[in-house]
């Protein structure tokens, strides 16, 4: 073998994918795209959230594992190109599919109330995997004082947090798809 015959296989084998790889790629890159929306239902858009030093850890590890499983064995410039261009497309059909039809709700949360009338909603705090320490965050972000100087707290399904300072008026359309919202903000026993 020449010196240049082995440099053209190396940059083959490291560059290059086979036809046979390419529908396994975009399959995996799909299988991992679902898995990671339904993970997000499930567990909640909390996970979306400003990350500590831990969270941050954990992001990493999703990316090394989904870009694993995605590019596969070998992995090669070509199939890392194919997996991103897949997840690309994935993400704009998908995006197209949820601005245009009721599709989002089987894969977005819906907004949570974390707070009512200045009061932790610990309930839904809970279910949201949100603290104490996030609505103090929360509330140092909104040059709040305290939160008790809100009437609501919603995390929203992007993992960030809306705020509505007190004696702002609220309409309930606003809030129709909050979860908790009729309960804690509208209710009688509430106000």
């Amino acid at each position: 073998m020449s010196v240049e015959q082995t440099w053209w296989e190396m940059a083959t084998e490291q560059w290059g994918i086979e036809l046979a790889r390419i529908p396994v790629v975009m399959v995996s890159a799909l299988g991992i795209y679902l898995a990671f929306m339904l993970l997000v239902k499930a567990f909640g858009s909390r996970i979306l959230t400003p990350m500590n030093a831990t969270d941050t850890v954990v992001v990493i590890m999703f990316g090394a594992v989904a870009g694993r499983v995605i590019i596969g064995h070998p992995p090669s410039l070509a199939a890392g190109i194919v997996g991103l261009s897949t997840l690309m497309v994935l993400e704009a059909v998908f995006g197209t599919v949820r601005r245009n039809t009721h599709v989002y709700r089987l894969f977005d949360r819906a907004p949570i109330l974390v707070l009512a009338h200045g009061e932790p909603i610990q309930e839904l705090m809970d279910y949201a995997h949100v603290s104490d320490h996030d609505l103090q965050a929360v509330a140092r972000s909104a040059g709040v004082g305290s939160t008790s100087d809100f009437a609501a707290i919603v995390l929203e399904p992007t993992g960030n947090f809306s705020t509505i300072r007190r004696g702002v008026q609220i309409l309930p359309e606003t809030f129709e798809d909050v979860k908790g919202a009729q309960k804690y903000l509208f209710s009688e026993a509430h106000e």
